[in-house]
């Protein structure tokens, strides 16, 4: 089992972090990196014509090996999530009548390429809430958007775990039942990839789209997407010379290449051989796929457990452990808590959570402690 990783962390102890969801501290190997990185660029005649694909690639492979995919030309480098799914809504012909399928309160950059998209097709954005019921809510939900895919499907376009409060999605059901009626799967990944297993063999979405400064342990402004045979001749959002075909030869860039580069690697970012925020995102997928997803999970579940019952016994409602991941959970309050004080007692202890929709967010990683969730809850229970 993983052990407690704090050591590798740079976190003040005076503070209590649980809000990972939010952005995760630097790992020190990854701040390392980023350092000699950005020293590097004082002298230009250290980064070679090679250095503008060597990392890339690392970062791709790396990227591949965390997800379970088996070519990693299919992994591309982007700026942010909204980038990413960008890339997917120019290629998706949607008609009128037909529906993109969400969550409701899913992530805006999972919702607002689809509004605008359907907006100008006269196409519907369906979105799906969970039932009004603290028993099996995420049961029931993931059977209502099951059954609200349909012939009318274009996409269904969904979170691993919904980002306010960690409902997992039973994506191989979802996948089975898209892929019966033609539907694309777009999956953002952006709070599940890094903390929680994922194979896109097993799943295989259409896109994976994922920001790399949360559970990736990465750089702001640096992500990751994978995208699968359905986009092989699809168009991307811009034209830059390194995603065309044989741009390693610079001196024969004078010779325009209509072709793309192989695989996915068409929808990469310009300017994606970054030279300071790859190496440093490379870093931490590497870490990660040392300690891997699997037991980054059963860490965090086995540092929360008691917490969790502690503070159900108390009235609050969190979701069954089914059905939810471990390390980001929704806390819902009994009505009589008063949330002001909650935030206020919260910060005045520097224990910092997030609020989402009608959920206390708690987001754990393998810097926390049991006494960090004690901590928690001593507060909650105080708040009644």
């Amino acid at each position: 089992m993983l052990s407690n990783r704090q050591k590798d962390f740079s976190l003040p102890k005076s503070i209590t972090y649980l809000n990972g969801a939010y952005m995760s501290p630097q790992l020190k190997s990854v701040e390392k990196i980023g350092v000699e990185a950005l020293k590097k660029k004082r002298n230009p005649t250290l980064i070679s014509q090679e250095d503008f694909f060597t990392d890339t690639d690392k970062l791709r492979h790396a990227f591949a090996k965390l997800i379970k995919a088996t070519q990693s030309n299919r992994i591309v480098i982007i700026p942010s999530v909204s980038y990413g799914m960008a890339n997917v809504v120019k290629n998706v012909d949607i008609k009128r009548g037909q529906h993109v399928l969400v969550a409701a309160e899913q992530f805006p950059s999972n919702y607002y390429p689809w509004q605008v998209l359907c907006a100008e097709a006269g196409a519907e954005v369906k979105i799906v809430s969970p039932p009004n019921t603290k028993t099996q809510r995420a049961k029931f939900w993931n059977e209502r958007i099951l059954d609200a895919i349909n012939t009318d499907t274009k996409v269904v376009a969904l979170g691993n775990v919904h980002w306010a409060d960690g409902t997992l999605f039973d994506l191989m059901a979802i996948r089975k039942r898209s892929k019966e009626v033609g539907a694309l799967l777009v999956i953002d990944g952006t709070q599940s990839i890094g903390a929680l297993p994922f194979d896109v063999e097993s799943i295989q979405p259409d896109a994976l789209i994922c920001a790399g400064y949360k559970w990736l342990l990465g750089p702001y402004s640096l992500g990751l997407a994978y995208y699968g045979p359905y986009f092989d001749q699809g168009k991307p959002v811009e034209e830059n010379w390194i995603n065309r075909k044989n741009s390693e030869n610079f001196a024969g860039l004078v010779n325009y290449e209509s072709a793309y580069q192989p695989g996915s690697l068409r929808y990469e970012v310009g300017e994606h051989s970054n030279f300071i925020a790859v190496p440093m995102l490379l870093r931490a997928i590497e870490q990660l796929n040392l300690w891997q997803p699997e037991n980054i999970q059963e860490y965090c579940r086995s540092i929360t457990k008691k917490a969790i019952e502690d503070l159900q016994e108390a009235g609050f409602w969190i979701e069954e452990e089914a059905y939810r991941a471990s390390h980001l959970f929704g806390i819902r309050a009994p009505l009589e808590l008063d949330i002001q004080k909650v935030k206020t007692e919260l910060l005045k202890k520097k224990i910092y959570v997030s609020y989402r929709g009608d959920a206390i967010r708690i987001s754990p990683n393998v810097y926390n402690t049991k006494d960090d969730l004690k901590k928690l809850v001593r507060i909650l229970q105080s708040c009644l």
